[in-house]
């Protein structure tokens, strides 16, 4: 206990919820709406919101927040609508002007509803949203220690004073915090060195308002504001994402090594953005309102679900791996969904310790397999070639395997879950092969000058491979997801073939 503290009564609970921002309220809501006889206490150092990176997500976690929460009229209402995601190339030298850029994106609309989030706005409204629910929220209280038994005793602090609570459950959600990961020594290291810088301006140029007639109207007068836009280069990525309002959010992630001294001052950050024309010329009129970086993105655990001790880790405070798709508001939809349905077993007097086991299995074969789409992926990024490949293959894989499997609930069947588990080596073998392929097609083609060949001038408005996407989410069989997939092996390895030919021409010749 800390000097001059004193220990106010015990408050006993079902679950402790550890962090009041996404992943906290949203599974708080969650546990109410699934079972109202739930007391739930969610424990939040903070009185006010900030703006957060995460701002945007993809098509699990929207699925998760329009099915499970209903908050489709709130998204559409106080939130923005995504234009799906969204690629420009450069020169060697970084001098092109963005209209002779070659652009990866689509001239539609997406199928499936995606959203760009202010977060300090999103989480404000949650917080509303969870007492809404019956759900306790206590902000300005900081987590002390956390003493793992049956029950959990968590001692909290609030204006000099501290208090326990004993709960069945307690579930981290405090981001890259991670008190519990830090309690339990459970976190790992991840082999992926990447680092990030962002901030967020106000008075950058549209996008939309753009005076060429040509370069608005080839995607059919769309908007690529509300894209996640990603300019890329070879060993790293800047994104432009709208949060309303007049606020952008700017941010670079990439290899350490592409990062300059002073990197993650305002007047480095901005230097650095700056020496890319088509970047600078967006910046130019525009103001930073703020700066913030990681200089390590990645990080695992060793355990997410713990049902014997009732114990769980969501979102960042359990693992992340990389956010150049988004993946981490659906890591907090699938895993929202797992802990939910373990405390609601388990409320209900079933046993859920093997059951957590299985899930957690699961849950690592999910980030091992997601980790493959950017380990060693970096140095393809900036060829408008190889990546017209990459996103073909990653969207198309992301739709058939993940987004169809969650839309039908089967992340949540234990004999599925079991069943993918046993598949593991298989599946992060082939996924395997295919990073090795772009990442020798980057190899190959920067050691030969082929690169960056087709990086002006060119528009591709998307993936060839959507013609199944319809029938995501309609129940399809697993036959009918192994024939997609093997189609997709199929025309990416067709796709991908110039990138090798030079190499199968010399060894005929050698052979002849």
């Amino acid at each position: 206990m800390a000097p001059g503290s004193t220990v106010r009564a015990v408050n006993k609970v079902d679950v402790a919820i550890l962090g009041g921002g996404l992943a906290g309220n949203l599974l708080a809501r969650q546990l109410r709406r699934t079972r109202d006889d739930l007391s739930v206490l969610v424990v939040e150092p903070s009185h006010e919101t900030s703006w957060k990176v995460g701002e945007s997500t993809v098509e699990i976690a929207s699925d998760y927040l329009v099915r499970r929460h209903g908050l489709s009229a709130y998204l559409y209402d106080r939130q923005l609508p995504k234009n799906g995601l969204r690629f420009f190339f450069d020169t060697p030298d970084k001098d092109a002007d963005l209209f002779e850029m070659s652009e990866l994106g689509s001239d539609h609309l997406p199928l499936f509803p995606t959203f760009q989030l202010d977060r300090a706005r999103f989480e404000a409204d949650l917080r509303v949203m969870t007492r809404a629910a019956g759900a306790e929220l206590r902000e300005g209280e900081t987590v002390r220690s956390i003493e793992p038994g049956t029950p959990h005793r968590v001692t909290v602090r609030s204006d000099g004073q501290e208090r326990a609570v004993e709960a069945r459950w307690v579930v981290d959600c405090t981001g890259r915090a991670r008190v519990l990961s830090r309690t339990l020594d459970s976190g790992t290291e991840v082999d992926h060195g990447m680092a990030a810088v962002w901030g967020r301006f106000s008075n950058v140029v549209d996008l939309d308002a753009m005076p060429n007639a040509a370069w608005r109207g080839r995607v059919r007068w769309t908007s690529r504001v509300l894209s996640t836009n990603h300019f890329c280069y070879p060993g790293y990525w800047i994104w432009f994402i709208p949060l309303g309002e007049g606020v952008i959010s700017v941010g670079v992630v990439g290899e350490k090594a592409i990062f300059p001294r002073g990197a993650r001052t305002p007047e480095g950050f901005l230097a650095f953005l700056r020496e890319h024309a088509a970047v600078k010329a967006l910046l130019e009129p525009a103001e930073l309102l703020d700066v913030h970086g990681f200089s390590q993105l990645a990080y695992g655990t060793k355990q997410f679900f713990d049902g014997e001790r009732r114990l769980a880790m969501v979102g960042d405070a359990a693992a992340f791996l990389d956010p150049f798709y988004s993946p981490g508001s659906d890591f907090i939809s699938v895993q929202n969904d797992i802990v939910t349905d373990l405390i609601r077993r388990d409320a209900a007097g079933e046993d859920v310790g093997a059951l957590a086991g299985d899930f957690d299995r699961f849950m690592q074969m999910r980030f091992e397999a997601t980790l493959l789409l950017y380990q060693q992926q970096y140095k393809a990024l900036g060829s408008f070639d190889i990546m017209s490949a990459k996103w073909n293959y990653d969207l198309a894989t992301y739709y058939n395997l993940w987004l169809d499997d969650y839309m039908g609930d089967k992340h949540l069947d234990p004999r599925h879950v079991r069943a993918q588990v046993r598949r593991k080596k298989f599946i992060l073998e082939a996924l395997a092969a295919f990073r090795d392929r772009f990442r020798d097609m980057a190899a190959r083609t920067l050691a030969d000058g082929r690169y960056h060949r087709h990086n002006l001038g060119m528009y591709n408005p998307g993936t060839n491979l959507d013609w199944f996407w319809r029938e995501v989410g309609t129940g399809r069989t697993r036959r009918r997801q192994n024939e997609v997939t093997a189609s997709i092996f199929e025309a990416i390895e067709q796709q991908t073939a110039w990138a090798f030919e030079a190499d199968r021409r010399g060894t005929a010749r050698k052979q002849a």
